[in-house]
């Protein structure tokens, strides 16, 4: 029993609907009404009544693919198909019909389809673009949809646009996408022969049209191999003819044409004259002929006189049967190789060697790794010796020697390479000083300072003495900056003498400058460190090497270390003092010397950098403002506040570098940039307080002793070695050896 068709009995569709739009159907054309969207939905997209929405595009598996749009995933994807049509030819007397090739595109992000014929040369007939990318649609009566790619496959005919074409094949890409959709691929078919395309083709079998001048394409082979020559060295004996003798020769085989070409070594003095070549380049044969042949006969073919006059011209034509072809065999790449011979024009050419690209070539191509050099002659005799005389005392021994090597003297030559590379850079003095005292009986001498200075630039020494108060000697400049022989070679000899090199300086070495020795006890931070960042070049600062050297300690004398370790560690720490340890090494007899115990102390050590007092920095810092009478300071504050764009009364230290290199501020390097560093806070100088701490005329400071000034002038630290190093890690260094640790308990390992 049907409910009574009253309010709220029957039920409304419109109930949930969010869309209400209304399609549109008809519109005006040309002021015609008419139809135009037969195949849009009624109002909110749903279908009217009998209507069928047909799909636009292809329709693929569903949960396959990704989510884009069709035209973005299958962006510039085309499928190729191998296609022909027949076309008949209903007024032509040689051809009833032909047979047009052509290709067959299908776009697949707009399913649509392009024809292209390829463009065959003298066909008579417009080729190309045969139909434009489009949508096509299928033939009556379902004319009124398209084709997509389940219309298409292989071995079957396709009707577009009343043109019936048959799909021959297609390529891998096309038939994996085909495939992996699930349609099943026919067998690819053959194209029937077109037979007016092979009447023409008999015809000009049969024609032969040779011309007189045949274009052999050898563009390729130039153009891969140009300016590529592969080089031999040759030899030919010569000596059984009258005044004949061994000719060295170098063939040249360039790859660009096949050509040869040979050039002849003339040595000086050798009576021949200088020929600019043995053989011009040229095809070299294989079996050269008795007799030389005229121009002309070593062409391939025989030209035919078929027309001659006077008013009409000659007409030429090749002879089609080649009677007049000769066959001749040139030399060529594979046919030369060290240790043959080549054949010149009825000359035994032995190659004996070749170049490297000649090795690599041969290597690569064929294959062969031999290329023993083939010795035709005897090693040339040693040369006789050439006797230097001794040296007579006068100039240098270098300068000297240069006289003696030609009639025109020429001043000695200097490492120029090692003076650019070793020079002053910036902050990098390249200088090597050392602190020495003088090995003398004498007490007075014994008590003497020295500063010893290496010049890495130029190998050079200087000797400076540090003055003492009430010694009785003045101090000062003691040796002249110079390289230095070292002691116990002769004067008069033939040989250069030996100077002293950087290797030579290191603590604990005794040196002899002019009948002087002196002993190095210690070296500045600079040096240490140099010689450390250089450890290829200094042995003595050789971790490795010195670690090797207590490497090789016996061991009976483990034991023995193990307990002097635990004895000088009573809280078990894992710290000694320096001076124990020192003490320990040098009992070792290991072979170390005094620098490498200082390096080995600072690497397992933990170093303490005395810092400097501001007050004594800036009493130095006037003392030499003071003696250089340096009065720029109002001018140099105005420059400060010029720079101070912010008027922060602050700069930062750069610019207050530059400011002070400008005025030429007469400060040595360390001098400044201690103070730089001490009145910096965040890489910010308060220049008002730095200019207030030089200012040696209204703010005078102290006056300080000759040595502290001394001790910025000549810019050493002489602490840096000993003193600075007051605790030695011993328990990581034990665990470079196979030693074992220290951490049991010091009365146990006594005991043992």
């Amino acid at each position: 029993m049907a409910l009574p068709f009253l309010p709220g009995n029957s039920p409304n569709r419109q109930l949930g609907k969010e869309k209400f739009h209304k399609s549109q159907h008809f519109d005006y054309s040309n002021g015609v009404p008419m139809l135009v969207g037969c195949e849009r939905p009624g109002i909110g997209g749903e279908l009217l009544v009998g209507q069928k929405i047909k799909p636009k595009y292809s329709l693929y598996p569903k949960g396959q693919g990704s989510g884009l749009p069709s035209w973005v995933t299958f962006d510039k994807q085309a499928l190729c198909f191998e296609a022909y049509f027949q076309e008949a030819v209903p007024q032509a007397r040689d051809e009833t019909y032909r047979i047009r090739k052509c290709k067959i595109y299908f776009f697949l992000e707009d399913d649509t389809i392009q024809v292209v014929e390829p463009e065959y040369k003298n066909s008579g007939i417009s080729q190309g673009v045969f139909i434009c990318r489009q949508l096509i649609p299928l033939p009556p009566p379902n004319d009124d949809q398209f084709y997509n790619i389940f219309h298409f496959n292989i071995n079957q005919q396709m009707v577009l646009y009343s043109r019936t074409f048959t799909v021959t094949d297609c390529d891998s890409f096309t038939r994996n996408f085909l495939t992996k959709l699930g349609v099943r691929l026919n067998e690819p078919a053959a194209v029937p022969d077109d037979p007016y395309s092979n009447l023409r083709e008999q015809m000009e079998k049969s024609m032969k049209p040779l011309r007189p001048y045949e274009r052999r394409d050898t563009l390729k082979q130039f153009l891969d191999h140009d300016r590529q020559v592969l080089r031999f060295s040759c030899f030919w004996d010569d000596t059984e003819s009258v005044f004949g003798d061994p000719r060295e020769l170098v063939l040249h085989y360039h790859l660009a044409d096949d050509t040869i070409e040979i050039l002849e070594i003339i040595y000086p003095n050798s009576g021949r004259d200088n020929l600019p070549k043995f053989l011009r380049r040229s095809k070299l044969p294989k079996r050269p002929p008795a007799q030389m042949k005229q121009p002309g006969q070593m062409a391939d073919r025989t030209v035919l006189n078929t027309f001659a006059s006077a008013s009409q011209g000659k007409r030429f034509i090749l002879d089609s049967l080649r009677t007049g072809a000769v066959h001749e065999e040139f030399y060529k790449d594979s046919d030369l190789a060290v240790g043959g011979e080549v054949n010149v024009w009825g000359r035994r050419v032995i190659l004996t060697d070749c170049d490297q690209f000649t090795r690599d070539y041969y290597r690569s191509k064929y294959g062969i790794e031999d290329f023993t050099p083939v010795q035709y002659k005897a090693p040339p005799a040693p040369k006789p010796p050439r006797p230097v005389p001794p040296y007579n005392g006068f100039g240098s021994e270098e300068d000297s020697l240069s006289s003696c090597q030609g009639l025109l003297p020429k001043p000695p030559q200097k490492d120029f390479h090692k003076f650019m590379e070793k020079d002053r850079c910036g902050l990098d003095s390249n200088v090597l000083d050392f602190r020495a005292k003088m090995v003398a009986n004498d007490p007075v001498d014994r008590d003497r300072v020295f500063i010893i200075s290496f010049y890495l630039c130029d190998d050079s020494i200087s000797v400076f003495e540090h003055p003492q108060r009430n010694s009785g000697v003045l101090g000062g400049k003691f040796l002249e900056r110079g390289r230095v022989k070292k002691p116990g070679q002769e004067l008069f000899k033939s040989e250069l003498s030996e100077y002293f090199t950087a290797q030579d300086l290191y603590v604990g070495a005794t040196l002899c400058l002019n009948k002087k020795f002196f002993q190095l006890l210690d070296a500045d931070e600079y040096t240490f460190n140099y010689m450390e960042q250089h450890a290829e070049e200094f042995p003595k600062a050789n971790v490795g090497n010195i670690l090797s050297k207590l490497r090789s300690i016996p061991e009976e004398k483990q034991s023995e270390i193990r307990k002097f370790l635990s004895l000088s560690d009573p809280n078990n720490a894992g710290f000694i003092p320096f001076e124990s340890f020192r003490g320990l090494l040098g009992g070792l007899d290991c072979g170390l010397s005094e620098h490498e115990v200082l390096v080995l102390g600072r690497r397992f050590s933990e170093r303490e950098q005395p810092e400097e007092d501001v007050g004594l920095m800036l009493a130095v810092a006037q003392d030499f403002l003071r003696k250089k009478s340096f009065e720029e300071l109002p001018h140099m504050a105005r420059a400060f506040t010029h720079s101070d764009r912010n008027k922060t009364g602050r700069l930062s230290t750069k610019e207050t570098r530059t400011i002070c290199k400008a005025f030429k501020l007469p400060l040595p390097e360390k001098l400044l940039g201690g103070l730089l560093g001490r009145f910096a806070d965040r890489d910010e100088i308060d220049y008002h307080a730095f200019l207030a701490g030089i200012n040696w005329l209204e703010h005078p400071a102290p006056p300080v002793m000759p040595e502290d000034s001394l001790k910025f002038e000549v810019n050493a630290r002489f602490d840096a070695g000993e003193a600075s190093v007051k605790n030695v890690n011993y328990s990581s260094l034990l665990e470079v050896f196979s030693f074992p640790s220290n951490t049991e308990d010091p009365a146990a390992v006594t005991s043992t």
